[in-house]
């Protein structure tokens, strides 16, 4: 983490204008001074640290320090002599990345882990040590975030790092919440750093560190590396955009006159809130110049209207859509469907009299609260109500034994990932209440990728999947996964390896294929076959978007490369078989010597109502009168003609039978047919897809009045779940 340092000032990042309004900059260079030279009484916090202090105590008056004096005097200690490449001391690095958890209300532990992030990695520190000190809790945190040895892992050090970090992240967010702490630091201070590691380390950035930040709702850490990625990648856009803002600001901005109407309508109507305009951060105006082309002056910002109560919010909605014009389609409801990174809030955007439109973001100040922090505004996960305090979470061992148990819903050890053993682990039996499923998902997969090039590029693509859905199972349950998911990785993130004998699903209680994709809040059924030794199409992957169902689907093709073979059938012809006699058409059409067809697309047969429409050659063809294709030949003007049906009972027709695929099931559907009395003409069998079956047969009935008993007895032959007139 020492290799991300450089001089705060060497780049544009560093620019006020990128940071949080309202923050104090702080000169860490004195705060080193003073780490290094400033004495200390035993009574009272270091200088260095009494903007952490505060800004601690802002968000837990109740807090006790004294665990944080202990802490920064060890991480002073042990970072003695240590400087960053910008020339400063060591020690203001852990500083700053507490002083950032602090403001965005993280708890004692937190900061105090916090402190000591790099004394494991970076000196010589163990974790016992901290362990002894500061206890387990603590111990933990700080071994999540301590980066793997390069010397044993050599290039695969950084994602074994990555995953060593998220599999701590599995038993406890707060190693996380550290991480992006300790990257916004670094990338604030990144100007040093030769241009191509800065790219580098802004792609690693851009690629798994926002996307955490999103999904882990943290939006103060998010907006702020999106910008300072965005100058190191982009610089260009981002010139553009900066010059943008800037003009802006000499210009009439509509939004605080919009803010004070806003005021004063819910003045008026009695309800009590606050209301501020919030700029838009850099990316965020890049994005909006995208979408629209030419920006209007409300666009560089948002109105926010902060309210007490949940019922509030939807006041606020009410007088807002009654006293300005709504944009009906900007209109979010994320309060009664939150999104799955903690986020609440209802969005909207009005029109004022005077043409402007202005985006509206609503919310309790709770909600303000987590949709800044995430999950580091919810402390201590793991605190009973009576430890949930800033004064109670720092006390190590104390506090883990408080926490609640619960069994382990997914492994989350790995190998080299440094937890430690399970006689000593206090995480061991206890889950995070706060674990998204996405992370649960991450932390199954992740033990399927044991070679970390598959695990890194699999680990960006699962988090380029940025929104989430809820499915329900058959038996009531639901399983989460990324928008898009089809049913094939519903069938993985339900049975696991079971699913190689997937061979069909019911959403919503209706048969489809594997390969559809579902949307949120769709009930899936999964049918699975007897056969044990059934596996997977290599279809499978182009429509599996999950890695467990990648990684499972692709070692099963691996480990069977005959069976994988066999199911990549697409370019084989259909299977055909023809029968020795043709049959007449039993329909007559009113024109003299006119030879009749039966159209294939409808197949028409006794007593359906029939049309008939002279062809080319003078032909008639016979079409069911509801048939598309009736339509089509009245649209282009053929001639009809009456038809209607010989005395003759019987009649030839195509018929679909779609099932799932297994031996001998032509032959048992051809002795169906044959116990009915009917004669097959031609049999078609396309090739399977999905384990998914397709068969199509011209019969010749010898009564057409017999047609719905041989459906039914096509149907009963097993694995057939649909027959249908062609």
């Amino acid at each position: 983490m020492s290799a991300e340092a450089t001089n705060p000032e060497a780049h544009p990042e560093a620019r006020p204008e990128l940071r949080r309004r309202g923050r104090t900059r702080l000169d860490l260079r004195r705060l080193g001074r003073a780490a290094l030279l400033g004495p200390t009484s035993r009574d009272r916090l270091p200088d260095a640290i009494g903007h952490v202090a505060e800004a601690h105590r802002a968000h837990h008056p109740d807090a006790d320090l004294s665990v944080l004096r202990r802490a920064y005097l060890l991480a002073e200690t042990s970072h003695r002599g240590q400087m960053r490449k910008s020339g400063e001391p060591y020690i203001t690095h852990p500083l700053a990345v507490t002083l950032i958890l602090a403001e965005l209300g993280a708890e004692t532990t937190t900061l105090t882990a916090s402190l000591l992030h790099d004394t494991v990695e970076d000196t010589d520190v163990t974790l016992d040590q901290v362990g002894e000190e500061f206890g387990d809790e603590v111990r933990f945190i700080v071994d999540g975030v301590t980066k793997v040895e390069k010397i044993d892992y050599g290039a695969a050090a950084e994602p074994e790092t990555f995953r060593k970090m998220l599999v701590a992240t599995g038993n406890d967010v707060r190693v996380m919440s550290i991480k992006l702490a300790d990257r916004l630091h670094n990338m604030r201070t990144l100007g040093v750093m030769r241009p191509e590691k800065q790219a580098r380390i802004a792609k690693v950035t851009r690629d798994v560190l926002i996307p955490l930040a999103e999904r882990l709702g943290v939006q103060a850490l998010k907006t702020e590396l999106e910008d300072l990625v965005f100058a190191i990648l982009h610089p260009e856009e981002y010139e553009r955009t900066r010059a943008l803002i800037a003009a802006h600001a000499g210009e009439r901005d509509p939004l605080p006159a919009i803010a004070d109407s806003v005021r004063t309508v819910l003045r008026e109507a009695g309800i009590t809130a606050e209301v501020q305009v919030r700029p838009r951060h850099f990316v965020s105006v890049h994005r909006i110049a995208l979408k629209r082309g030419e920006l209007r002056g409300s666009d560089f910002g948002r109105i926010l209207v902060l309210v007490g109560e949940n019922a509030d919010c939807y006041a606020v909605l009410g007088e807002l859509h009654t006293c300005f014009t709504p944009v009906v389609s900007e209109f979010k409801d994320f309060i009664a469907t939150p999104k799955f990174n903690l986020y609440q809030s209802l969005h909207t955007a009005v029109a004022t009299p005077e043409g402007h439109v202005a985006e509206v973001i609503v919310r309790t100040r709770q909600m303000h609260r987590v949709a800044e922090a995430g999950v580091v505004a919810l402390g201590n996960p793991y605190a009973t109500a009576s430890t949930a305090t800033g004064t109670s979470t720092a006390t190590g061992a104390s506090a883990v034994a408080a926490a609640p148990t619960a069994p382990t819903t997914s492994t989350t050890a790995a190998a080299g990932a440094g937890v430690p053993d399970a006689a000593a682990d206090p995480y061991e039996e206890r889950v995070d209440p706060t674990r998204p499923g996405w992370l649960s998902r991450l932390l199954d997969w992740q033990q399927s990728a044991p070679d970390p090039d598959t695990f890194w590029s699999v680990l960006r693509a699962e988090l380029a999947q940025d929104r989430e859905i809820t499915v329900f199972r058959a038996d009531g349950g639901t399983l989460g996964l990324p928008a898009g998911a089809s049913c094939i990785d519903a069938a993985y993130a339900q049975h696991g390896e079971a699913a190689h004998g997937c061979i069909g699903a019911r959403v919503n209680g209706r048969l489809t294929s594997l390969s559809s994709p579902l949307s949120d809040g769709d009930t899936v059924q999964l049918l699975l076959a007897q056969d044990a030794s059934s596996g997977p199409a290599a279809e499978w992957l182009d429509h599996a978007r999950t890695p467990a169902a990648r990684i499972a689907i692709g070692s099963w093709l691996e480990a069977h490369p005959d069976r994988a073979m066999a199911t990549t059938t697409a370019a084989r012809a259909p299977l055909s078989v023809v029968g020795a006699r043709g049959g007449g058409a039993n329909a007559v059409a009113d024109l003299p010597n006119a030879p009749v067809r039966l159209a294939g697309c409808c197949t028409p047969v006794p007593p359906d109502a029939v049309a008939g429409f002279v062809v080319r050659g003078g032909a008639v063809t016979v079409h069911r009168i509801h048939c598309a294709a009736v339509a089509q030949m009245r649209a282009v003007g053929r001639t009809s003609v009456a038809v209607h049906w010989r005395a003759t009972a019987d009649c030839r027709v195509t018929l679909l039978a779609e099932s799932f695929g297994r031996p001998h099931l032509l032959a048992d559907l051809t002795e169906a047919i044959a116990r009915e009395g009917v004669e097959v003409v031609s049999a078609t069998v396309e090739p399977p897809v999905e384990q998914r079956v397709r068969h199509s047969y011209t019969l010749q009935l010898p009564d057409a009045a017999g047609l719905p008993a041989l459906m039914r007895a096509m149907r009963n032959v097993p694995g057939v779940y649909d027959v249908s007139r062609a």
